[in-house]
C-alpha cells in the first residue's frame, strides 16, 4: 500500500497558498513543473502531488537527472534491449515504464541533453517510448512531474532546453517560496529539527533557543532553504552536552554569506551564456524576459491578484497590464 503524503512543514501564508496549489493540482492528470531555490522542498511537494492525487496507489519513482551522465540517464528512463550497449545483457524496462500507472519525478530536468529531451516529449505527447536498441513502441501512462532551480525561459531562448518541452510541462508551473519568505516558519522548522535530532541522540530534553539564537536565524537569509537550516539546527544540537540552551556562537552562520543579497538570482546565476553577437532582436526578448520574471514573482506573491501585483511592484494597475501584455509579446 502506498504511503500516505509527505508532509510539508510551515504554517506562513507564503506555504499555506502553495500547499493549497498543490492539493487543487494534484487532482488534474497533467504534467507540473516545481521552481523554486535550492533546498526549498521540490522533492516534498512532487510527493505532495502524486499522493494526493487519483494514482496514489500506483508506482511513484523518482529520478536526480543532475548525477546521470547523457547516455546513462537514456538508459534509465526508456530502459534498453540486450546488446544495446557493452554490458546490456538482458531486457531492461526504464522508469517510464516502471512508473506505469503512476507518477515520475525528474527533479533537475534541466541537466538533461536536448536528444533525451526530446524522447521525454514524444512521450509527453503520444505516451509511447522505444528501449535503447529497440524500434518497438511501449505505451505507458504516466504523470510527469518536473522540478528545477534554474530559469527554463532562459534556457529555451538561449537554445538549452527545447521550448516545446517546456510548454508541455508547464501546464501548471508552481514556485516553492524561499525560507526567508515564509515569516514564523523558521522558527517553527528550527524547534521541530531540533527535537528531532534531540531523539535521534536519545536524549528526553528538547533543547531551546536563546533570544539572540532565534534573532540570528530569522535574520538569516537562507541561500541553502530548508536544508541548510536542518544541518545548522542539528550541528547545534549534537555538539551540545545536555541540558543546554543553543546560543547565536554555536549556529555558525557564515557572515559572508548572510550579508550578499540572495533571491531569484540564485536561478538566473545558473543561465546559459548567450552566443555573441546576440541575434537581431535577442536583447529585446531578454529584456522583456526578465521583466517577465519580476511580473510573475510579483503575482506568486498576491496570490496573483494583479491589483495587489501592481502596488507590489509601484505601478498602477493599467500601466501593470500594459507592460505585462507587452513584455509577453516582445518575448515570443
Amino acid at each position: 500500500m502506498a504511503r500516505p503524503p509527505a508532509e510539508i512543514w510551515g504554517e506562513s501564508e507564503a506555504l499555506v497558498a502553495v500547499k493549497n496549489r498543490l492539493s487543487l493540482a494534484a487532482r488534474v492528470n497533467r504534467p507540473i513543473l516545481l521552481t523554486g531555490e535550492r533546498g526549498t522542498g521540490k522533492e516534498l511537494a512532487a510527493a505532495r502531488l502524486h499522493y494526493l492525487s487519483p494514482r496514489w496507489e500506483g508506482p511513484y519513482l523518482t529520478l536526480n537527472c543532475a548525477a546521470l551522465s547523457p547516455s546513462l540517464a537514456e538508459s534509465e528512463l526508456f530502459g534498453y534491449e540486450p546488446g544495446a550497449f557493452t554490458g546490456a545483457a538482458r531486457a531492461t524496462p526504464g522508469r517510464f515504464e516502471a512508473a506505469h500507472g503512476g507518477t515520475l519525478f525528474l527533479d533537475e530536468i534541466s541537466h538533461l541533453s536536448l536528444e533525451t529531451q526530446a524522447k521525454i516529449l514524444r512521450v509527453v505527447e503520444y505516451g509511447d517510448l522505444q528501449r535503447l536498441g529497440s524500434p518497438k513502441d511501449h505505451q505507458v501512462d504516466v504523470r510527469l512531474i518536473s522540478a528545477t532551480n534554474v530559469d527554463l525561459k532562459a534556457w529555451a531562448a538561449a537554445g538549452s532546453f527545447l521550448p516545446d518541452l517546456l510548454d508541455r510541462l508547464s501546464f501548471e508551473v508552481i514556485v516553492l517560496p524561499p525560507l526567508r519568505e515564509r515569516l514564523g516558519d523558521i522558527t517553527r522548522l528550527a524547534h521541530l529539527f531540533a527535537a528531532s535530532m534531540a531523539g535521534e541522540l536519545g536524549r528526553a530534553d528538547i533543547p531551546a533557543f536563546s533570544p539572540e539564537a532565534l534573532d540570528l536565524l530569522e535574520s538569516y537569509p537562507w541561500p541553502g532553504n530548508i536544508r541548510e537550516l536542518k544541518n545548522v539546527v542539528e550541528r547545534a544540537v549534537y555538539r551540545q552536552s545536555p541540558p543546554a540552551v543553543i546560543r547565536g556562537a554555536d549556529l555558525e552562520l557564515e557572515p559572508a554569506r548572510a550579508a550578499a543579497p540572495t533571491g531569484p538570482q540564485t536561478a538566473e546565476a545558473a543561465e546559459p551564456r548567450p552566443a555573441w553577437p546576440l541575434a537581431p532582436g535577442e536583447f529585446d526578448r531578454r529584456l522583456a524576459g526578465l521583466a517577465l520574471d519580476l511580473f510573475d514573482q510579483a503575482l506568486a506573491k498576491a496570490r496573483f491578484n494583479q491589483k495587489e501585483a501592481a502596488r507590489l511592484l509601484g505601478l498602477s494597475y493599467h500601466r501593470f497590464r500594459f507592460l505585462r501584455r507587452k513584455c509577453q509579446n516582445e518575448s515570443e
